[in-house]
This record gives structure tokens, sequence and C-alpha cells, in this order.
């Protein structure tokens, strides 16, 4: 039997981009020969509904909806997830549809509750063993915990987080002897190298179970801050038959396989691990997918980006660099610019402007539909300069049109940040402008002079007068962004979400927080691996600053690590105090047995401050935002991590160090 997995880029609650997705997959799949297709966790109204889950007209509606796709599996069998609500209560279900006919729902009996997933709230897990019936307008459908058999291949289900419980409890292992294939449509969120931990519970689970084991998740950025990466993986007794590349940016990504049932082949004695993830280019392609359809799905023009010349705004730049680069040698030129809603059909010229005429274009129209090899293959090398040349002038032109960039100034800023930004700006194709605002710093301290009767120094008032320099560059940033109807980027990175190290209204004002769930020595590294590994030649500067607010003189020579403490040191407090759960007792214990070039009283005191820090500025993490689930975790409120606004600050737990 031919199976295939379809991993589908879908919206909540968008019926009509959910359901062209869902039909294109089935046609992919019926041009292609495929018997039986597995489509995503809810992919009809999307994982990512929230509270609308709670109500009773949406899984109806679902439900109505699924009626529609019915007509579309004559001579296919096909899963399609979606929420299904009895007496009150809603089920995550996945749908088996056969010639135009509903078989019955199976229902996920475990629910993901911790990270980012808050299913609980939204769905009642199903018990193992029953069943019930779902009707509509006279028709009604088994649901429950349910067999299938299609062609004679008999076939069960786990939806997503019930294959991540233990081997003892999972559906699975109920369904070992009785059934020859189990489909498991998943909703499962992106974190650098997570993948590996997929591959292998799906590998070990199709060796375990003596079957064929058939995963297809959800692809890109659904709803707002959860990515998706699109895995589709076909293992059969701890063999890999089929996996697909990741973070794609098709809508629709379909894998297919032959597999005979008839015979099995032997267990594998061991699973071939995957190669070892290389976590910068797996960020960059999430990264990149990520923006990309945060930007067609809130319908906006393209990205405004306040370019300090440091490192989070400098990794921010670069990030839409490698949106434009990555889909376009992806999608082709003009599926890129179609798909983005930012290019008016009438007046795209940007091929033409960018070549030396029509050979040239069509060079990099083959390149950019995949023909790059049977190209290379046949020009003369500097034919292939000439190619290239073009086609970094064709993503330049596009980031002109999906990114503008703007340094704002002051008596405290540097040269060198100067030199940073404009030249990073220049080299990947963005607009820049660059506006001083010394004015109307003056105008605000001067009122606050005049109504306290007083003069403001930066002996009585460092903070204050810091932060109405980032204060002051949110309105002007956010009126550029406004007028050009384009998204505002944050910059903000979680090691300084974690201590506050930012001025609410004034650099954490904006959109989109694309690196909030990145730590802060991430950022510097990712930032030096893109200089040499991608080519940003222009990052140079900037991986050769020392990370700084520049809102002090510059005779005090500002350093962010002077103001806090070593990057490596807060990030690994912040894993050890919430990732691990540890009091501020234990994390000092482990930080001594650790290599960290700090005696003990010094320990004692980034413990403190970082403790200190993190309990006053639980407002601002409430306030950030929304930024993407990059990493193992995070500290949004809204996505990973809850901590009262409100608290003791720890302070006895302190005291006690």
């Amino acid at each position: 039997m031919r199976i295939a997995g379809a991993a589908l880029n879908q919206i909540p609650i968008d019926w009509a981009n959910n359901l062209r997705n869902i039909q294109t997959a089935i046609e992919q799949a019926k041009a292609s020969g495929v018997d039986l297709l597995c489509l995503p966790e809810l992919c009809l109204s999307g994982y990512g509904c929230e509270d609308l889950f709670l109500s009773d007209w949406m899984p109806q509606a679902a439900l109505a909806h699924l009626q529609q796709v019915r007509e579309w599996t004559q001579g296919i069998c096909v899963v399609v997830g979606l929420p299904v609500r009895l007496n009150h209560r809603t089920y995550n279900t996945a749908a088996v549809l056969r010639d135009g006919q509903i078989l019955g729902f199976a229902a996920k009996q475990f629910l993901a509750n911790d990270g980012v997933h808050y299913e609980t709230r939204f769905f009642a897990p199903w018990v193992a063993g029953e069943t019930t019936t779902v009707s509509l307008e006279g028709e009604a459908w088994p649901l429950g915990d349910l067999i299938f058999e299609h062609q004679g291949v008999r076939f069960g289900f786990e939806i997503c987080e019930d294959a991540w419980r233990a081997d003892n409890v999972r559906p699975a292992c109920r369904l070992m002897g009785k059934v020859d294939l189990i489909v498991n449509p998943s909703a499962s969120h992106f974190a650098m190298s997570k993948t590996d931990v997929r591959y292998q519970l799906v590998m070990k689970a199709s060796r375990t179970f003596n079957c064929t084991y058939l995963y297809a998740n959800l692809l890109g950025n659904e709803a707002g801050r959860i990515i998706f990466d699109g895995e589709i993986l076909v293992a059969r007794n701890g063999h890999l038959l089929r996996r697909n590349q990741l973070l794609s940016f098709k809508e629709v990504d379909l894998e297919w396989v032959d597999v005979d049932f008839s015979t099995a082949p032997e267990p594998a004695v061991e699973i071939v691990p995957l190669p070892t993830p290389d976590e910068y280019k797996e960020l960059n392609q999430a990264m990149s997918l990520a923006l990309f359809d945060y930007l067609r799905k809130a319908r906006s023009r393209g990205f405004v980006l306040s370019l300090s010349g440091g490192a989070d705004s400098s990794f921010c730049a670069v990030g839409v660099a490698e949106m434009v680069r990555l889909g376009v040698e992806e999608l082709g030129l003009e599926e890129f610019k179609r798909r983005s809603g930012c290019f008016p059909a009438a007046s795209e010229t940007v091929v033409q402007q960018a070549g030396a005429g029509g050979s040239a274009t069509q060079i990099v129209e083959n390149e950019l539909k995949g023909e790059s090899e049977k190209l290379k293959s046949k020009q003369h090398p500097s034919e292939l300069l000439t190619f290239h040349s073009h086609l970094l002038t064709v993503n330049q032109e596009l980031v002109r049109q999906l990114l503008t960039c703007a340094y704002q100034g002051t008596v405290n800023s540097s040269d060198d940040t100067l030199n940073s930004a404009q030249e990073l700006a220049d080299s990947i194709g963005a607009r820049f402008h660059n506006w001083n605002i010394d004015d109307e710093v003056a105008g605000y301290v001067g009122k606050i002079q005049g109504a306290l009767g007083r003069e403001l120094t930066w002996q009585t008032d460092d903070l204050a007068l810091q932060n109405i320099q980032a204060r002051v560059r949110a309105p002007g940033i956010w009126m550029l962004a406004n007028v050009q109807n384009c998204l505002l980027i944050t910059t903000s990175n979680r090691s300084e979400a974690s201590v506050g190290y930012c001025t609410m209204d004034g650099d954490t004002a904006g959109s989109i927080s694309p690196i909030a769930g990145v730590d802060k020595d991430f950022v510097k590294k990712w930032l030096r691996w893109a200089e040499t590994e991608l080519g940003y030649a222009a990052l140079r500067h900037v991986n050769a600053l020392q990370p700084t607010a520049e809102l002090r003189p510059l005779e005090d020579k500002q350093t962010d690590e002077r103001d806090l403490m070593p990057y490596t040191l807060l990030n690994r407090i912040e894993r050890l105090a919430f990732y691990d759960r540890l009091s501020p007792q234990q994390v000092l214990a482990a930080l001594k047995t650790e290599e960290t070039g700090f005696d003990h009283e010094q320990l004692k005191t980034f413990v403190r401050r970082f403790y200190n820090l993190w309990s006053r500025n639980q407002w601002k993490r409430e306030r950030y935002a929304p930024s993407f689930h990059l990493d193992d975790y995070n500290v949004d409120p809204r996505s990973w991590l809850r901590f009262p606004i409100l608290s003791g600050g720890f302070a006895e737990e302190l005291a006690a160090l």
C-alpha cells in the first residue's frame, strides 16, 4: 500500500486557507497514487485556536466543513484532524474518510500540558477502550478508541502527545498485534535539536510495537508564537522508510512510500542516528519561515527596524535577509512575491531592474525554480559569477522593499555602531535612515527639570536618563512603520527579558519580537556563524563590539555585562532556576560544582542579582511583543513560564545564601 503524510501550513479558523491546503494535499496524493494519506493534527480548524475550542459554534463549524472534504476522498483514504464537541466537552480527533464517506473519529487520549502547550484547558482526554457516536444532519459516526481497515491493512492512532507517554500506557501498547500500521497526526512545536528526539521516538515505536509508523506534523508559524517544522516520518520495525526536509516554505509538503504489508522486515538491531543537528542552521530556517508566515498572515507590507548596530538588531536584520534568500531559493521569485502579499502584480519589475537583459533574467528564474545544477553543468565560470551577481541583486531589491531600518543616534552613540548599522543595511539591500534624537531627549529632560525644580544628573538620575533615550526612539520608528503599513520589529533577547534589561515603550516597542526566545550568548555565536558560513561580511563590525546599550556618556564605556554579569553565567542561572526549577540555594550549589571562573562570594552576588532583577521585572515580560518559540524553553508568560507580577521576590531564600 502506498502511504503518505502531508505537512500543511494552516491558519486558525481560516477555513478557506485550510480547506484549500487539504484539497491540494489530497490532489497531490491522488496524482502520486497514494492509497492512505495522513494530514496533521487539528489541520481543519488550526491547532492554535485557543479558547475558541471551548465554544459550541467553532467545533460545529469544523464538523460542517469536514463535509466538504468528503467529496475529495473518492478513491483514497484520508485522515483529517479537527475538534469535536460532545456534551459540553471538546475532543481532539482524527477523522478517517474514504470514497466520500466518514468512517469514524479517533480521539486523542493524552493531552500536552507543559511548556508551550495548554491542551487540558481546551480538550478533554478520551478514555481508552470507550466509544460513542457523533452526528450531523441525520448521519452518525463512531468516535473514540477505534481501529480502522483499508485495503486489508488494519490501522490505529496515536495523536501527537499520545506517542510521548510511556510505552506501557500509550495507545500503541494496546494496538500491538491488532494493527499493521499506527498513524500519528501531530502538532509538535519546533525547538532546536528537537527533531532528533522525535525521530528516535518514531523509530523506536515502530520497532517496539512491531508495526509501520506514519507521522505527519503541522508546518510553519501557524498562529504567531509556535513554529511547526512539518516533519514527515515513516518507519517500519526500526527501519526508516521516509523522512522529509524540515521547515519548508511550501503550503503543502507531501511525502509517500510503498509498504508491503504482506511481509515484515526483521526488527532493526539498533536505530541509525541522525547527523548531529546544526542548531545555527535550524534556527536560521525556523526564524526565516516564522517571519515569512507572520508577515503574510498579518497582512502587512514589510518590516521596520530600529537598527542600532548592536548584536540583537543586526540579528533581526539578517533574519529578514535570510527570509528572502531561503524563501526565494525554495519557492522561486514569483511565488515568493505572490505568497508574501507585499508586491502588487501590476508593478512587478524587480527582475527586469536587476538584470541586464532577458538572458540574465532567465538564468535567475531557472535557478529559482531549482534548475541550478542543470545550468551549472553547461555554464562557463564567468557565467556563474554573472548569475550569482544577479541573484544577489534580486534578493537585495526584495529586501529593500521589505525592510526599512533607522539608526537613531544621540550624543552617547558611537561612530562604531553607526558604521556597523549602515554597512549591514547597505550590504543586505535594506533602506536605511539616520536621524538624531537629542532634541527630543532634551525636550523631555527640560520639562521634568522644570517640574521638579532641579537639574537631572547622571549621579542622581542614571536610569531615568538612560530610559528616556530608549523611550524617545519609539514614536518615530512606530510612525514610520504605521505610514508604510509594516510590522515593527523589537529586538530584545531572552537574557534581557529575564532581568528586565530593557526600556518599556522604548527598545521593547514593536509588533513582533523574533529573538526574545533566544539567549544573548547564542545571539553572539550565531552572528559569528552568519558572518563566516552565510557570507554576511558586514557583521564583522558588530562581532568586534562588546554588547552595549550606549545610553550613558561615551567616557563611561558602558557594556551590558558590566551592568549585569557575564551572559554565559546569566543564562546558566536562568536555566537552573526556571528550566530545572531549582531554589536559589540549589542554583548556587550547582554553580559551585562547575568551572565558572568565579569564587563563592562572586557567585552569590550574581545569584542574588539575577533573582532580584527577575522578580521585579515580571510586568515587563507580560508586556513583551509576541515572540517565536525557538529554544527548548523561553520566559514568555503567555507560552512557557508563568510567574506572579507581585511576589516576595525570594527575600527569605536569598537571605539564606
